[in-house]
C-alpha cells in the first residue's frame, strides 16, 4: 500500500504572515517542502491549503494541492480532509510534513512511515536527544518521555524528566532527554477518530495536540530519528538561517 504525504501549508502566521509563498532562494518555502518530500519512497504528495494565493503557486510550480477548509482548528484536522476528499481508504499510511520544513531530510519521512507499519500502532513520531541545557529548559523545545516499547508515556514544553536532586539546573544522568520532532505518520482510520474528539483539557494547558491522543489511550511510537532534522521556519532569524544554508549547499 505504501504511504502518502500531506503538507498542510496555511497562509496566516503570526510571526511570518504568507510564510508558505516566503522566497528561499528562488523557490517558495511550500515549493522546498514539497520537493523533499518527492524524494522520499511516498506514492503521493498533496499540499493541503487553505487560500488561494498558495493554491495558485502549488499549481505554478507542477505540486499535488487540495483546498481545505478555513476553520480547522488544527493541521491534522487538515489532513483528515484531505484523506476524505482522496477517498484514502482507512488502513492507508499518511504522513504529516509541515509546511515550514524545507530542509526536511527524505529519509526521516520513509522512517516515520516505516515505524507506524512495524510497530502495529496508530501513530508513529519521531524523537531527537537533547544534548545542551538551554533546549532543555527551552519551553519552544517539546520533550518526549517513552517507556521501553518506545510509545510516548507524556510529552510537555517543561523539562522532563527533570533531576530532582540536582542542586544547579543541569540535564539529567544516567537517561537522555529527547527533544520531540514536528513529523507524524498515522492510520486514516485514526484520522477519522481524531477529529470526532474535542480539545482535551491538559492539551489546552500545553499547547500540544498530541496530547489528545494519549488521553484517548492511543499509542504514539516515538522512534529516535535516523538523522537530524535541520530547524523549521518559525522566526526571520530561521528563515535567514535556512537561506544562508541552501546558498552554501548550492
Amino acid at each position: 500500500m505504501g504511504f502518502k504525504v500531506i503538507i498542510p501549508a496555511r497562509f496566516a502566521s503570526q510571526r511570518l504572515p504568507g510564510k508558505p509563498l516566503l522566497d528561499i532562494v528562488g523557490k517558495s518555502m511550500v515549493q522546498r517542502v514539497y520537493e523533499q518530500a518527492l524524494k522520499s519512497l511516498a506514492n503521493d504528495v498533496v499540499v493541503a491549503v487553505d487560500d488561494h494565493r498558495v493554491y495558485d503557486a502549488v499549481v505554478g510550480f507542477g505540486g499535488n494541492v487540495c483546498m481545505t477548509s478555513q476553520d480547522h482548528p488544527s493541521g491534522t484536522d487538515r489532513i483528515q480532509e484531505v484523506a476524505s476528499i482522496f477517498g484514502y481508504e482507512d488502513n492507508q499510511i499518511v504522513v504529516n510534513i509541515q509546511g515550514d520544513e524545507p530542509l526536511i531530510p527524505p529519509e526521516v519521512i520513509n522512517q516515520v512511515a516505516a515505524n507506524l507499519e512495524l510497530h502495529q500502532v496508530q501513530v508513529a513520531t519521531l524523537s531527537e536527544p537533547i544534548e545542551c541545557l538551554e533546549d532543555f529548559v527551552n519551553p519552544n523545545i517539546v520533550k518526549a518521555v517513552t517507556g521501553e516499547d518506545e510509545c510516548a508515556l507524556y510529552f510537555s514544553r517543561a523539562p522532563v524528566p527533570w533531576p530532582r536532586d540536582s542542586k544547579a539546573r543541569s540535564l539529567p544522568t544516567g537517561i537522555r532527554a529527547q527533544k520531540h520532532l514536528g513529523i507524524y505518520a498515522y492510520r486514516v482510520s485514526f484520522l477519522n477518530q481524531y477529529v470526532t474528539w474535542s480539545p482535551a483539557a491538559i492539551e489546552e494547558v500545553e499547547k500540544l495536540e498530541q496530547l489528545r491522543i494519549l488521553i484517548h489511550g492511543v499509542r504514539i511510537h516515538t522512534g529516535q530519528s535516523c538523522m537530524p532534522i535541520p530547524p523549521g521556519v518559525d522566526t526571520e532569524q530561521d528563515l535567514q538561517r535556512v537561506i544562508e544554508f541552501v546558498e552554501q549547499d548550492g
